[in-house]
């Protein structure tokens, strides 16, 4: 869906966060190509004020969880996602979301996903890399399709409360999480095609009467 609008008549804003551990430009272009106005920051009233925010995120989790912190965007997060308000989470910033991880033990991640994120299991080849299939039972914001990944880590099961899409690889994992306007993406849905733009498209579509 191209040119998104609000009700007045303008351009969507979405505001992505600065988390210092990610490639954002992939993510603000795959929003300007659906007509939204996409921007960075790390201040925490920001985070607090926008209609739609995207918690980005590729490298390490207690990076991220530390630059988080550090910057007191951790609270506006957690307040916004615990009301329901358009937030999306992509790859390390799924991750983020939940309790804890293998990756970094001792780090705390925000806690708004009841859950820990664990490693895939040897002999696989990690990270998993590339092109894979997501499969959803019922259809929201997500739909089944193939998307982009590229993560060393995983969510094992779905949490209690949320709708979840899997993939297989050595197994089956969590590859995204709905619940409302709240979505968490394992993969890149700015790098993955039509599919992930309409993905995109659907999370702006379901936030609008937020906005």
């Amino acid at each position: 869906m191209k040119n998104e609008i609000n009700k007045a008549g303008s351009p969507l804003e979405v505001l992505v966060v600065s988390t210092g551990t990610a490639n954002t430009a992939s993510v603000l272009s795959a929003f300007a190509r659906l007509g939204a106005k996409a921007r960075l920051s790390d201040e925490p009233s920001a985070i607090r004020d926008a209609d739609y925010v995207v918690l980005p995120g590729v490298g390490d989790f207690g990076a991220a969880s530390m630059r988080l912190e550090q910057s007191r965007m951790r609270e506006p997060l957690v307040d916004r996602i615990a009301e329901g308000r358009s937030t999306l989470a992509i790859c390390l910033g799924m991750q983020l979301l939940c309790d804890n991880s293998e990756e970094s033990p001792g780090v705390k991640g925000l806690g708004v996903v009841p859950a820990a994120i664990g490693s895939f299991s040897e002999p696989l080849r990690v990270p998993h890399m590339g092109w894979n299939r997501v499969d959803v039972e019922d259809p929201g914001v997500l739909e089944s399709g193939c998307a982009y990944f590229a993560n060393g880590y995983r969510l094992a099961s779905r949490p209690p409360s949320w709708s979840a899409a899997t993939t297989s690889y050595g197994g089956t994992f969590v590859s995204a999480i709905e619940r409302g306007a709240v979505l968490a993406c394992q993969f890149h849905p700015e790098l993955s095609g039509a599919w992930g733009e309409g993905l995109l498209s659907r999370w702006l579509e379901r936030g609008r009467g937020q906005a």
